[in-house]
């Protein structure tokens, strides 16, 4: 009788961890709440970052902000459809996936170069290790500083070449997301330095 119970409620259980998974946290602009509500023995998103931070010299607040300004901590984000005629849907304007928004081209490139080839866009660990790769990146070969957060978010929007080539000088929007995600940053530090997560 107990082994019946045990296998009625197990996919129960399976299924509320999968949908709480899909659910974005809420407070999202408090990183310690974040890191409050993510916290479980399988998904783990404070000791997921902290690995990609020891991975990738990239400072956990600078990842964790350039998730919330991609993907608000939405599993499943992509683009908005763009409108045939004003109302039907239709293509979207990019293959950005996942908390990170990465490209398919660049995620096969990470996967490529890490030899994570099972890495999902939908999985929090893999993308905030994506993000800490891609900031890596950008700092040994474009020469910004891993703590530069307006910079590293540039390249990230950019692409390294559209950085090279400067293509964000002449984008006020994409300068002033680098500015809103280094603000972010620089309260998600003073929020794990209060809550101890630093």
């Amino acid at each position: 009788m107990s082994g019946y119970n045990f296998s009625r409620v197990l996919p129960v259980v399976a299924l509320l961890g999968l949908s709480a998974c899909a659910t974005p946290p809420s407070q999202i602009n408090n990183v310690c709440a974040v890191f409050d509500q993510r916290d479980g023995w399988i998904d783990n998103w404070h000791s997921a970052a902290k690995r990609a931070e020891a991975k990738h010299g990239i400072p956990v607040p600078v990842l964790m902000a350039t998730v919330r300004k991609e993907s608000g901590f939405k599993a499943n984000a992509k683009p908005p459809r763009a409108k045939l005629l004003g109302f039907i849907p239709w293509k979207r304007p990019s293959t950005a996936a996942g908390y990170s928004q990465a490209l398919n081209g660049t995620w096969a490139q990470y996967r490529a170069e890490t030899g994570n080839f099972t890495a999902r866009r939908t999985s929090f660990a893999d993308a905030i290790d994506f993000v800490g790769w891609y900031h890596a990146k950008s700092a040994s070969t474009l020469g910004i500083a891993r703590n530069d957060t307006y910079n590293l978010y540039l390249a990230y929007y950019s692409g390294w070449n559209g950085y090279r080539r400067g293509a964000y000088k002449s984008n006020a929007g994409i300068r002033n997301y680098a500015r809103e995600t280094d603000t972010m940053a620089r309260r998600y530090a003073q929020q794990m330095q209060s809550c101890g997560r630093l």
